[in-house]
């Protein structure tokens, strides 16, 4: 029932053949056209060629130690030992030109990729500060208005009037006196003590963030201030204002966002596979729909030791210097990550057959012979894909119209195994 079933498939492929192009007939080494000179001739083929065996065109599983006629009554032709290793495929020269096809040598080269990426710019967590007042009391004056402000350290921001900050001021004012005092007598013990006493008081207005020229202002004048100044502490632009005057506030309070973009951060999605790839320090580069054609080069500092479950992507950070102001936090980033090239044995990505089980590629062996090989893929680079094993420096492998080598390959090796069967 099984030879059956083979002979009718044979049949049917031979009949298109056929009609495609005049009689053909499916030897180990593919589909071939049928000669039309008679046996005899058939004989006076270059003697350097063996003859296999002798088959009828139309039923090409038959086989005949000689010449003669098949059952169908045809002349049967020979089919002739071409020296190809099972598995490699011959073709000729004009073939080649036909089908395009191309081989590029194997070396030891500099694999490398970049990684893309979608990305968001954001502030530089480290310089974004809340300005907060330590005291109770009421909102005096306001020097910087609205949002988005530049300001410079050390800038006043506000004055805060405080009832506890005047107690404060009374009772450091108290402690320089009795300092003065105990520091003309005699006794140890009690000059100490008015050190201690200023000290404290001091620390005191020191914990309520009273700058230090207010502090020494107090000192040699005597005279108690009713505001507290508060300043911003680097250079920067105002974020977040939630104070307005005449307000009270009171501490804990936020009063002010301060945020110094001359630097800020772009965070990125990189994708699980990409991520063996990333490492700080390399080199990173985006565009912004902002500024059609321009670019902006960091470095990617820190990637989160954890992935994004629901989108299987790691987040990368890169710092990026901000000069002119024209990186905006929220704004869109198209990110390209230049990773580090490690040298490896370099087959071109192209020429690489992916399966789910193993990869192939097809090696030139010159001649017009061909042999698919199977071969162990490691880093996989934007041109060239790390060969671990399988390829050695030198060979020529096959980059384009390995596919129908590699379906040759496969077909001959399914005839043998028919044949083998039988």
């Amino acid at each position: 029932m099984k030879t059956n079933y083979k002979r009718t498939l044979f049949y049917a492929l031979a009949l298109v053949a056929t009609v495609i192009g005049g009689n053909y007939f499916l030897t180990d080494h593919g589909m071939k056209k049928a000669e039309t000179t008679t046996p005899a001739r058939q004989s006076s083929h270059p003697a350097e060629k063996k003859i296999l065996y002798w088959t009828d065109p139309m039923i090409p599983d038959y086989k005949a130690k000689g010449p003669g006629k098949s059952p169908m009554g045809m002349d049967l032709v020979p089919v002739y030992d071409e020296g190809v290793a099972e598995g490699t495929v011959k073709i000729s020269p004009k073939t080649e030109q036909i089908i395009g096809l191309l081989a590029e040598k194997i070396e030891v080269r500099n694999i490398s990729k970049t990684i893309r990426a979608a990305g968001t710019v954001t502030y530089d967590e480290r310089k974004v500060a809340n300005i907060q007042s330590k005291v109770s009391g009421w909102v005096e004056k306001l020097y910087v208005n609205f949002t988005g402000q530049k300001v410079s350290k050390g800038d006043h921001l506000l004055e805060i009037y405080s009832p506890d900050l005047v107690s404060s001021e009374e009772e450091f004012l108290l402690a320089v006196k009795n300092r003065a005092v105990s520091s003309k007598s005699m006794d140890h013990d009690m000059g100490a003590m008015g050190d201690g006493m200023y000290e404290a008081a001091r620390k005191r207005l020191q914990y309520f963030d009273v700058p230090e020229h207010q502090i020494t202002e107090l000192e040699q004048t005597g005279k108690v201030f009713k505001t507290l100044h508060l300043h911003s502490p680097f250079d920067g632009v105002l974020t977040g204002k939630q104070v307005f005057a005449g307000m009270q506030v009171s501490p804990g309070m936020t009063l002010y966002t301060v945020a110094d973009l001359s630097t800020v951060w772009v965070q990125a999605d990189v994708y699980e596979q990409d991520t063996g790839w990333v490492k700080p320090g390399d080199r990173a580069t985006i565009t912004l729909p902002a500024y059609p054609g321009k670019k902006f080069v960091g470095r990617v500092r820190y990637i989160n030791p954890f992935l994004e479950k629901e989108t299987r992507t790691v987040k990368v950070r890169m710092e990026f210097e901000n000069p002119g102001m024209e990186l905006k936090p929220e704004m869109y980033a198209n990110v390209e990550i230049n990773t580090a090239s490690h040298q490896g044995v370099g087959v071109p990505a192209q020429a690489v057959i992916r399966g789910g089980r193993k990869d192939i590629v097809i090696i030139s062996k010159g001649g017009g012979l061909f042999e698919p090989r199977e071969v162990k893929i490691g880093s996989e680079g934007d041109k060239y894909f790390e060969a671990l094993n399988g390829l050695e420096a030198g060979e020529m492998v096959v980059t384009s119209a390995q596919f129908l080598i590699d379906s040759e390959s496969n077909l001959r090796e399914a005839v043998n195994k028919i044949k083998g069967k039988e």
